[in-house]
Protein backbone atom coordinates (compact mmCIF):
# COMPACT_ATOMS: atom_id res chain seq x y z
CA UNK A 1 0.00 0.00 0.00
CA UNK A 2 1.43 3.46 -0.88
CA UNK A 3 1.87 5.99 1.93
CA UNK A 4 -0.76 8.94 1.88
CA UNK A 5 0.55 12.10 -0.51
CA UNK A 6 0.59 14.99 2.78
CA UNK A 7 0.03 18.40 1.52
CA UNK A 8 -0.19 21.46 3.49
CA UNK A 9 -3.79 22.83 4.48
CA UNK A 10 -4.94 25.71 2.22
CA UNK A 11 -5.81 28.95 4.21
CA UNK A 12 -9.25 29.22 4.84
CA UNK A 13 -10.95 31.38 1.97
CA UNK A 14 -12.45 34.87 2.82
CA UNK A 15 -15.86 35.31 3.21
CA UNK A 16 -16.65 37.26 0.13
CA UNK A 17 -16.28 41.29 0.74
CA UNK A 18 -19.33 42.91 -0.50
CA UNK A 19 -19.27 43.39 -4.07
CA UNK A 20 -18.90 47.31 -4.50
CA UNK A 21 -16.86 47.16 -1.61
CA UNK A 22 -14.07 49.89 -2.61
CA UNK A 23 -10.97 50.76 -0.42
CA UNK A 24 -11.92 54.20 0.46
CA UNK A 25 -15.51 52.51 1.26
CA UNK A 26 -14.31 50.99 4.16
CA UNK A 27 -14.97 52.53 7.86
CA UNK A 28 -10.94 51.40 8.32
CA UNK A 29 -10.34 54.03 5.60
CA UNK A 30 -12.49 56.57 7.45
CA UNK A 31 -11.24 56.28 10.62
CA UNK A 32 -7.44 55.76 9.99
CA UNK A 33 -7.57 59.05 7.69
CA UNK A 34 -8.87 60.86 10.87
CA UNK A 35 -5.35 60.58 12.65
CA UNK A 36 -4.37 64.03 11.67
CA UNK A 37 -7.10 65.77 13.97
CA UNK A 38 -7.41 63.38 16.00
CA UNK A 39 -3.78 63.97 17.11
CA UNK A 40 -4.14 67.55 16.88
CA UNK A 41 -7.07 67.69 19.12
CA UNK A 42 -5.48 65.63 21.75
CA UNK A 43 -2.21 67.68 21.65
CA UNK A 44 -4.48 71.00 22.48
CA UNK A 45 -6.71 69.14 24.90
CA UNK A 46 -4.19 67.59 27.02
CA UNK A 47 -1.24 70.17 27.61
CA UNK A 48 -2.18 70.59 30.84
CA UNK A 49 -3.13 67.21 32.14
CA UNK A 50 0.47 66.17 30.62
CA UNK A 51 2.45 69.02 32.46
CA UNK A 52 0.51 68.31 35.55
CA UNK A 53 1.82 64.36 35.59
CA UNK A 54 5.00 65.31 34.25
CA UNK A 55 5.77 67.55 36.83
CA UNK A 56 4.68 64.66 39.46
CA UNK A 57 6.69 62.33 38.07
CA UNK A 58 9.60 64.99 37.98
CA UNK A 59 8.56 65.48 41.83
CA UNK A 60 8.69 61.28 42.33
CA UNK A 61 10.76 59.56 39.58
CA UNK A 62 9.17 55.79 39.44
CA UNK A 63 11.41 53.22 40.12
CA UNK A 64 10.13 51.74 37.14
CA UNK A 65 7.09 51.74 34.71
CA UNK A 66 4.81 48.44 34.05
CA UNK A 67 2.60 48.36 31.08
CA UNK A 68 -0.74 47.18 30.77
CA UNK A 69 -2.46 46.42 27.36
CA UNK A 70 -3.93 44.05 25.19
CA UNK A 71 -3.49 43.88 20.77
CA UNK A 72 -2.91 46.85 19.23
CA UNK A 73 -2.69 48.76 22.75
CA UNK A 74 0.07 46.72 23.92
CA UNK A 75 1.98 47.35 20.77
CA UNK A 76 1.66 50.90 21.32
CA UNK A 77 3.57 49.79 24.63
CA UNK A 78 6.00 48.56 23.30
CA UNK A 79 6.94 51.75 21.52
CA UNK A 80 6.40 53.51 25.18
CA UNK A 81 8.57 50.64 26.63
CA UNK A 82 11.93 52.32 23.75
CA UNK A 83 11.03 55.75 24.12
CA UNK A 84 10.92 55.77 28.28
CA UNK A 85 14.24 53.61 27.79
CA UNK A 86 15.83 55.78 25.85
CA UNK A 87 15.22 59.26 26.60
CA UNK A 88 14.23 58.83 30.13
CA UNK A 89 16.43 56.15 31.28
CA UNK A 90 13.52 54.11 33.24
CA UNK A 91 13.34 50.79 33.35
CA UNK A 92 10.26 49.65 31.94
CA UNK A 93 8.36 46.11 31.15
CA UNK A 94 5.03 44.62 30.24
CA UNK A 95 2.44 43.34 32.60
CA UNK A 96 1.54 39.56 31.95
CA UNK A 97 -2.26 40.48 32.88
CA UNK A 98 -2.73 37.08 34.04
CA UNK A 99 -0.80 37.18 37.06
CA UNK A 100 -3.27 39.22 38.60
CA UNK A 101 -6.50 38.24 36.77
CA UNK A 102 -6.02 34.29 36.63
CA UNK A 103 -3.50 33.95 39.57
CA UNK A 104 -4.29 36.77 41.70
CA UNK A 105 -0.44 36.71 42.76
CA UNK A 106 0.19 39.97 44.43
CA UNK A 107 3.10 41.75 43.42
CA UNK A 108 5.17 44.89 45.37
CA UNK A 109 4.37 48.26 42.71
CA UNK A 110 5.43 50.55 45.41
CA UNK A 111 7.36 53.47 43.01
CA UNK A 112 6.27 51.89 40.16
CA UNK A 113 4.37 53.93 37.39
CA UNK A 114 1.72 51.59 35.93
CA UNK A 115 0.62 52.75 32.24
CA UNK A 116 -2.53 51.68 31.16
CA UNK A 117 -3.14 51.49 27.59
CA UNK A 118 -6.97 50.51 25.84
CA UNK A 119 -9.48 51.99 23.45
CA UNK A 120 -12.68 51.06 25.22
CA UNK A 121 -11.37 50.51 28.88
CA UNK A 122 -13.53 47.64 29.53
CA UNK A 123 -11.42 44.43 29.22
CA UNK A 124 -11.78 42.39 32.97
CA UNK A 125 -7.75 41.10 32.48
CA UNK A 126 -6.64 44.52 32.49
CA UNK A 127 -9.14 46.42 34.80
CA UNK A 128 -8.06 43.21 37.72
CA UNK A 129 -4.49 43.86 36.68
CA UNK A 130 -4.89 47.78 37.25
CA UNK A 131 -6.95 47.31 40.17
CA UNK A 132 -4.50 45.13 41.81
CA UNK A 133 -1.55 47.33 41.04
CA UNK A 134 -3.10 50.29 42.44
CA UNK A 135 -3.63 48.22 45.82
CA UNK A 136 -0.06 47.42 46.05
CA UNK A 137 0.62 51.22 46.06
CA UNK A 138 1.52 51.68 42.00
CA UNK A 139 1.00 55.26 40.74
CA UNK A 140 -1.79 54.04 37.79
CA UNK A 141 -2.38 56.23 34.72
CA UNK A 142 -4.29 55.67 32.04
CA UNK A 143 -4.37 56.10 28.30
CA UNK A 144 -8.16 55.65 27.10
CA UNK A 145 -10.44 56.38 24.18
CA UNK A 146 -13.31 56.31 26.93
CA UNK A 147 -13.29 58.77 29.23
CA UNK A 148 -15.72 56.99 30.83
CA UNK A 149 -15.06 53.55 30.73
CA UNK A 150 -14.55 51.40 34.03
CA UNK A 151 -10.50 51.81 33.40
CA UNK A 152 -10.72 55.74 33.47
CA UNK A 153 -12.50 55.78 36.50
CA UNK A 154 -10.19 53.55 38.35
CA UNK A 155 -7.46 54.79 37.64
CA UNK A 156 -5.23 57.44 39.14
CA UNK A 157 -5.13 60.25 36.16
CA UNK A 158 -6.16 59.66 33.04
CA UNK A 159 -4.93 60.79 29.20
CA UNK A 160 -7.98 60.92 27.34
CA UNK A 161 -6.74 59.77 23.70
CA UNK A 162 -9.28 61.93 21.69
CA UNK A 163 -10.03 59.68 19.15
CA UNK A 164 -13.74 59.98 19.00
CA UNK A 165 -16.04 56.98 18.05
CA UNK A 166 -14.16 54.26 16.03
CA UNK A 167 -16.52 50.98 15.35
CA UNK A 168 -14.02 49.35 12.60
CA UNK A 169 -13.08 46.55 14.91
CA UNK A 170 -9.20 47.32 13.51
CA UNK A 171 -7.92 49.99 15.82
CA UNK A 172 -6.43 52.36 13.40
CA UNK A 173 -6.44 56.00 14.61
CA UNK A 174 -6.77 55.10 18.57
CA UNK A 175 -3.38 53.29 18.27
CA UNK A 176 -1.69 56.55 16.59
CA UNK A 177 -3.56 58.74 19.12
CA UNK A 178 -1.63 56.37 21.61
CA UNK A 179 1.53 56.97 20.16
CA UNK A 180 0.96 60.80 20.23
CA UNK A 181 0.20 60.48 23.82
CA UNK A 182 2.66 58.48 25.24
CA UNK A 183 5.29 60.33 23.01
CA UNK A 184 3.50 63.78 24.59
CA UNK A 185 4.04 62.44 28.19
CA UNK A 186 7.56 61.60 27.42
CA UNK A 187 8.95 64.98 26.15
CA UNK A 188 7.28 66.55 29.36
CA UNK A 189 8.78 64.50 31.78
CA UNK A 190 11.94 65.35 30.18
CA UNK A 191 11.81 68.55 29.23
CA UNK A 192 13.14 67.28 25.52
CA UNK A 193 12.35 70.28 23.13
CA UNK A 194 13.78 68.98 20.03
CA UNK A 195 10.76 66.19 20.82
CA UNK A 196 8.19 68.04 21.59
CA UNK A 197 8.90 70.15 18.46
CA UNK A 198 8.43 66.70 16.34
CA UNK A 199 5.36 66.27 18.14
CA UNK A 200 4.13 69.39 17.05
CA UNK A 201 4.60 68.97 13.75
CA UNK A 202 2.73 65.19 14.35
CA UNK A 203 -0.81 66.51 13.16
CA UNK A 204 0.37 67.97 9.35
CA UNK A 205 3.16 64.72 8.74
CA UNK A 206 -0.21 62.58 9.53
CA UNK A 207 -1.82 64.18 6.76
CA UNK A 208 0.82 63.84 4.44
CA UNK A 209 1.94 60.47 4.96
CA UNK A 210 -1.80 59.70 4.49
CA UNK A 211 -1.59 60.46 0.88
CA UNK A 212 2.11 58.54 0.35
CA UNK A 213 1.99 56.03 -2.61
CA UNK A 214 2.26 52.48 -0.88
CA UNK A 215 0.81 50.92 -4.16
CA UNK A 216 4.00 48.71 -4.70
CA UNK A 217 3.26 47.05 -1.90
CA UNK A 218 -0.24 45.94 -2.48
CA UNK A 219 0.42 44.62 -5.52
CA UNK A 220 3.58 42.40 -4.40
CA UNK A 221 1.77 41.21 -1.44
CA UNK A 222 -1.62 40.50 -2.84
CA UNK A 223 -0.70 36.92 -3.48
CA UNK A 224 1.23 36.39 -0.73
CA UNK A 225 0.64 33.76 2.37
CA UNK A 226 3.26 34.76 4.98
CA UNK A 227 5.44 37.42 5.64
CA UNK A 228 7.80 39.19 8.69
CA UNK A 229 7.45 42.34 9.65
CA UNK A 230 10.83 43.75 10.69
CA UNK A 231 11.81 46.98 12.98
CA UNK A 232 14.03 48.28 15.64
CA UNK A 233 14.09 50.35 18.87
CA UNK A 234 11.12 52.45 18.54
CA UNK A 235 9.87 50.95 15.18
CA UNK A 236 9.52 47.60 16.74
CA UNK A 237 6.10 48.75 18.04
CA UNK A 238 5.10 49.39 14.83
CA UNK A 239 6.14 46.23 13.28
CA UNK A 240 3.71 44.41 15.49
CA UNK A 241 0.62 46.21 14.63
CA UNK A 242 1.34 45.86 10.92
CA UNK A 243 2.13 42.32 11.90
CA UNK A 244 -1.10 42.03 13.46
CA UNK A 245 -3.38 44.47 11.07
CA UNK A 246 -1.92 42.07 8.61
CA UNK A 247 -3.83 39.08 9.97
CA UNK A 248 -6.82 40.42 10.97
CA UNK A 249 -7.75 42.36 8.11
CA UNK A 250 -6.42 40.68 5.40
CA UNK A 251 -6.23 36.99 6.10
CA UNK A 252 -2.62 37.08 5.92
CA UNK A 253 0.04 35.19 7.84
CA UNK A 254 2.74 37.77 9.35
CA UNK A 255 5.41 37.65 12.26
CA UNK A 256 7.08 40.89 13.75
CA UNK A 257 10.33 40.26 14.71
CA UNK A 258 13.24 42.84 15.80
CA UNK A 259 15.42 43.22 13.03
CA UNK A 260 18.21 41.78 15.40
CA UNK A 261 16.09 38.87 16.46
CA UNK A 262 15.01 38.10 12.86
CA UNK A 263 18.81 36.41 12.71
CA UNK A 264 18.60 34.10 15.82
CA UNK A 265 16.25 31.39 13.52
CA UNK A 266 13.97 33.15 11.80
CA UNK A 267 15.98 33.78 8.96
CA UNK A 268 15.91 30.57 8.20
CA UNK A 269 12.66 29.91 6.82
CA UNK A 270 13.84 33.22 4.35
CA UNK A 271 14.03 32.00 0.65
CA UNK A 272 13.61 33.30 -2.58
CA UNK A 273 10.49 34.99 -2.89
CA UNK A 274 9.97 35.32 0.85
CA UNK A 275 8.10 38.54 1.35
CA UNK A 276 9.56 40.75 4.24
CA UNK A 277 8.13 44.30 5.20
CA UNK A 278 10.80 46.60 6.74
CA UNK A 279 10.23 50.13 9.07
CA UNK A 280 12.98 51.65 9.62
CA UNK A 281 13.76 55.51 11.07
CA UNK A 282 16.75 57.24 10.96
CA UNK A 283 18.24 56.34 13.99
CA UNK A 284 21.05 54.62 16.16
CA UNK A 285 19.82 51.92 14.79
CA UNK A 286 19.48 52.14 11.26
CA UNK A 287 23.38 50.56 10.50
CA UNK A 288 22.28 47.80 12.26
CA UNK A 289 18.88 47.55 10.44
CA UNK A 290 20.81 48.25 7.11
CA UNK A 291 23.03 44.71 7.18
CA UNK A 292 19.84 43.06 7.87
CA UNK A 293 18.50 43.84 4.85
CA UNK A 294 21.52 43.15 3.29
CA UNK A 295 21.21 39.47 4.36
CA UNK A 296 17.91 39.29 3.12
CA UNK A 297 18.55 40.58 -0.14
CA UNK A 298 21.03 38.05 -0.72
CA UNK A 299 18.73 35.15 -0.26
CA UNK A 300 16.60 36.73 -2.49
CA UNK A 301 13.97 37.66 -0.36
CA UNK A 302 11.54 40.17 -1.67
CA UNK A 303 12.03 43.39 0.87
CA UNK A 304 9.99 46.10 1.34
CA UNK A 305 11.48 48.95 3.36
CA UNK A 306 10.10 52.01 4.44
CA UNK A 307 12.54 54.51 5.28
CA UNK A 308 12.49 58.47 4.82
CA UNK A 309 15.21 59.31 1.95
CA UNK A 310 15.36 56.01 0.60
CA UNK A 311 15.20 54.93 -2.92
CA UNK A 312 15.26 51.91 -5.39
CA UNK A 313 13.81 48.80 -5.69
CA UNK A 314 10.90 48.10 -3.35
CA UNK A 315 11.73 51.50 -1.46
CA UNK A 316 8.06 52.68 0.01
CA UNK A 317 7.81 56.48 0.62
CA UNK A 318 8.49 57.46 4.15
CA UNK A 319 8.42 61.35 5.69
CA UNK A 320 11.56 62.61 7.55
CA UNK A 321 11.07 64.03 11.33
CA UNK A 322 12.48 63.40 14.48
CA UNK A 323 13.81 59.50 14.77
CA UNK A 324 10.44 58.82 17.59
CA UNK A 325 8.16 60.40 15.34
CA UNK A 326 9.21 58.62 11.71
CA UNK A 327 7.49 55.46 12.93
CA UNK A 328 4.26 56.93 13.79
CA UNK A 329 4.00 58.92 10.31
CA UNK A 330 5.10 55.28 8.50
CA UNK A 331 2.60 53.28 10.64
CA UNK A 332 -0.25 55.67 9.02
CA UNK A 333 0.69 55.03 5.57
CA UNK A 334 0.86 51.14 6.18
CA UNK A 335 -3.10 51.39 7.21
CA UNK A 336 -4.27 53.10 3.98
CA UNK A 337 -1.91 50.13 2.07
CA UNK A 338 -3.00 47.55 4.28
CA UNK A 339 -6.95 48.39 4.03
CA UNK A 340 -6.33 48.37 0.37
CA UNK A 341 -4.59 45.32 0.04
CA UNK A 342 -7.29 43.61 2.64
CA UNK A 343 -10.07 44.39 -0.37
CA UNK A 344 -7.94 43.24 -3.27
CA UNK A 345 -7.72 39.83 -1.39
CA UNK A 346 -11.21 40.19 -1.24
CA UNK A 347 -11.63 40.93 2.41
CA UNK A 348 -14.12 43.21 4.40
CA UNK A 349 -11.13 44.93 7.14
CA UNK A 350 -13.74 46.34 8.92
CA UNK A 351 -15.40 42.57 9.93
CA UNK A 352 -12.42 40.12 10.38
CA UNK A 353 -13.52 37.03 11.61
CA UNK A 354 -14.17 35.79 15.12
CA UNK A 355 -13.34 39.32 15.93
CA UNK A 356 -15.04 41.73 18.17
CA UNK A 357 -13.93 45.37 19.03
CA UNK A 358 -14.02 44.86 23.31
CA UNK A 359 -12.08 41.17 23.49
CA UNK A 360 -13.77 40.49 26.92
CA UNK A 361 -10.71 37.88 28.46
CA UNK A 362 -10.55 37.26 32.09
Amino acid sequence: MEAPILTRPEAPAPEPAPSRLTPESTRMFLEAGQASRVVATQLEANAARVEAIAARLRASPPRAVVTCARGSSDHAATFAKYLIETRVGVLTSSAALSVSSVYAAPQAMDGVLYLAISQSGKSPDLLASVRAAKAAGAFTLALVNDETSPLALLVDEVLPLHAGPELSVAATKSYIAALSAITHLVAAWTGDADLADGLAALPAGLAKAWALDWTPAVERLKPARNLYVLGRGVGFGVAQEAALKFKETCGLHAEAFSAAEVLHGPMALVKAGFPVLVFAQNDESRDSVDAMTAGLAARDAEVLLARAGETGEGALPALAAHPAIEPILMIQSFYRMANALSVARGYDPDSPPHLNKVTETV
